[in-house]
């Protein structure tokens, strides 16, 4: 009886996708029966501009609709806004939009006048999105690149910030040497965002400096000797810091070196350098384990079965998110 009680408590939610999302959109809705998924026709023109179509426009009326986004290139942006900004038209009850990534958020200063920063382009355009029958879109982002971005949004979105730092949590905590594990934040600012929900683990500080055309990294707090460190941060591009971080790390004793990050964007297929294309016994001292989420699905899919990837699922903690 209480399980029912609990059942009849989850709304009802209409999940649309993009494209690149159906993967994470499927496991998502395969966790909660009351989560199903609907269909977009995405089409274009001859021209190359969108020509889409909301399949069952009429049945979602007065219900809770949900988009999955991927926001991956400037390409993509434009026919998914185009959906998002009608969604809420189509007299829906309520409106989430689930952005895991949000591309921009490393954009975010000006260091100098005609510094451009795109973040806030990109909030003020979320803020924008028409105002569903129940009020604000929800907006769900994972692991924004900067906190103060949540005042970058406008007052007709409700930004929902989450983390995939208890995927990892959990996942370290099932390893075999969980007892003798230690994270390594890259700088401060990761170690400020972090440190709270990772306290169990001993804790280790890097800081990075320039000197000339040099990035130098050095160690500021903790010992990594004879311990399997884990580097945490929110995202990784083109990888080359985590490889000096590594041979830092590993330099001052580390028997183990892994690396966490949300938000996995490797441009120009960049996971390749750390993609195991050389022998075990160096792989065992370069990366043990690189854990990802499938914020970008496009990685997710180029990595697949690639050492030392592994990709920690976001579709549970979206599937709870969409039930708030």
């Amino acid at each position: 009886m209480a399980l029912e009680q609990l059942l009849k408590k989850n709304k009802e939610v209409l999940l649309f996708y993009c494209v690149e999302s159906e993967a994470l959109a499927r496991k998502v809705a395969l966790l909660s029966d009351s989560i199903k998924l609907q269909s977009i026709n995405w089409r274009s023109f001859d021209d190359g501009f969108p020509n889409l179509f909301i399949n069952n426009a009429q049945d979602i009326r007065g219900q809770h609709v949900a988009f999955l986004a991927s926001f991956s290139s400037p390409s993509v942006i434009f026919e998914q806004l185009s959906i998002i900004f009608a969604l809420p038209r189509l007299f829906v009850a309520l409106f989430t939009l689930v952005l895991p990534f949000f591309p921009t958020g490393s954009f975010e200063r000006m260091e100098e006048e005609g510094d451009v920063a795109t973040a806030f382009t990109m909030a003020l355009i979320l803020s924008n999105i028409p105002i569903s029958r129940g009020g604000p879109t929800s907006l769900v982002i994972y692991d924004i690149h900067a906190l103060q971005e949540r005042f970058y949004f406008g007052d007709h979105v409700l930004p929902c910030f989450e983390t995939g730092i208890p995927l990892l949590k959990r996942h370290l905590h099932q390893l075999p040497d969980a007892e003798n594990i230690s994270i390594a934040f890259p700088d401060d600012g990761a170690w400020k965002r972090f440190y709270k929900q990772l306290q169990h683990f001993s804790h280790i500080v890097c800081n990075k400096v320039r000197e000339g055309d040099k990035r130098i990294v050095r160690l500021k707090e903790g010992n990594p000797a004879a311990r399997h460190v884990v580097i945490v941060n929110d995202l990784v591009q083109s990888g080359k810091a985590s490889w000096l971080y590594q041979k830092v790390l590993a330099a001052h004793g580390a028997t183990k070196v892994s690396a966490y990050v949300t938000h996995a964007v490797f441009p120009e297929q960049s996971w390749q350098r750390f993609s195991q294309c050389f022998s075990l016994t160096r792989a065992e001292k370069a990366f043990s384990h690189f854990w990802i989420t499938d914020s970008c699905p496009l990685t997710v899919k180029a990595i697949e079965n690639k050492v030392p990837f592994e990709v920690l699922s976001l579709a549970g903690s979206i599937s709870d998110a969409l039930q708030i």
